[in-house]
């Protein structure tokens, strides 16, 4: 069995992860998932934020349920987090940004309000998720990438298969 990589898909929530991700995980044959349907599925939960409105993540039965399918490798994580992840489990980082008014109208269409569309905003205008990679990942596989539109996307899509398909030549 070839050995294939493991990509961490992070960002804001709404610069395009998910839609990123899955039309990745089908072009190259990688496993996608979801945190968040992981979480959902397993109830792997701690509680509840009333700020938010949304569950808390139990972080370590997230980590734990993901475990083997990491050591076998070729798999795309999803999530809007990334420092309670094993450096060892990814190869490459992509952090997707997206312009503030852009993600403004994403968030909201989404249905986010109040405190949580604004600390998203925020998230991204401070760069906090980038910031975040940088200090969990080694800064050499963690590259950010514009998320603004059709032609990000395909363009972000064509750059990922590449180096997808270089990394399998490269350790295979």
């Amino acid at each position: 069995m070839a050995k294939r990589p493991n990509i961490l898909l992070t960002g804001t929530p709404g610069v395009g992860k998910t839609t990123l991700g899955k039309e990745l995980s089908s072009r190259t044959g990688l496993t996608y998932v979801n945190v968040g349907d992981l979480a959902q599925e397993g109830q792997l939960y701690d509680g509840f934020d009333e700020d938010y409105q949304c569950p808390i993540l139990d972080e370590d039965r997230v980590v734990d349920e993901l475990e083997d399918k990491m050591e076998e490798g070729g798999v795309i994580v999803d999530y809007h987090g990334c420092d309670l992840f094993p450096e060892r489990w990814f190869h490459i980082v992509f952090v997707l940004r997206t312009d503030n008014t852009q993600l403004y109208n994403r968030l909201e269409a989404r249905g986010y309000t109040g405190k949580k569309l604004q600390d998203n905003v925020q998230c991204e205008i401070f760069q906090t998720i980038l910031e975040e990679a940088m200090e969990a990942y080694s800064e050499d596989i963690v590259h950010q990438l514009p998320s603004n539109s059709p032609e990000d996307l395909e363009r972000n899509l064509e750059q990922m298969i590449q180096w997808v398909e270089q990394w399998i030549k490269d350790h295979n």
